[in-house]
């Protein structure tokens, strides 16, 4: 068995937002004001913490203000820290050129959010693979059959606590 190593502080990456990251970091704050979102940046990409019942909202708002034209997800992820799982919403837009991380935490325990697919068909594959490996349940997508593993799998290999079969060389 791997044995993972904790660091007791984390190395901070140094933070370089380009003109239009700086602009889009002052932008949110009046937009995004009834969310109370955390805004930062992490490297050189603007960062927006939600609670996770505003993700439907504050996606549909970051798409359809033409002030931000969000109209692209690049990517969609979980991150497992053990006491919560993140999931992470890589958005592009298309016509300002800009890009942002949507953040939402929710527990390991019953970890659920609402799906963005009917914003971005292009979730259907990224939230289908989340629930395969960290078991995130997106309440109203099309279709949450197993993308990756068979059906009846148990477990989600993606989290830290998952056991990993015994491997033996042949």
């Amino acid at each position: 068995m791997v044995e993972r190593h904790r660091r007791e502080e984390a190395p901070q990456a140094p933070v370089d937002l380009d003109d239009k990251g700086r602009a889009l970091e002052l932008l949110l704050p009046g937009i995004l004001a009834e969310f109370q979102p955390e805004i930062g940046a992490t490297v050189n990409l603007v960062s927006v913490t939600v609670k996770s019942q505003d993700v439907p909202s504050v996606c549909r708002l970051v798409k359809e203000d033409p002030r931000l034209s969000f109209n692209f997800l690049m990517c969609l992820c979980v991150v497992d820290y053990e006491e919560h799982l993140q999931v992470v919403y890589h958005l592009y837009s298309t016509d300002m050129k800009h890009m942002m991380v949507l953040k939402a935490n929710v527990s390991p325990e019953e970890p659920s959010l609402p799906s963005v697919t009917s914003l971005w068909t292009g979730a259907d594959w990224y939230e289908r693979e989340s629930h395969d490996l960290f078991g995130v349940v997106f309440e109203g997508h099309p279709n949450m059959a197993p993308l990756l593993l068979y059906e009846g799998f148990e477990g989600f290999p993606g989290r830290r606590n998952y056991e990993m079969p015994e491997y033996k060389e042949w």
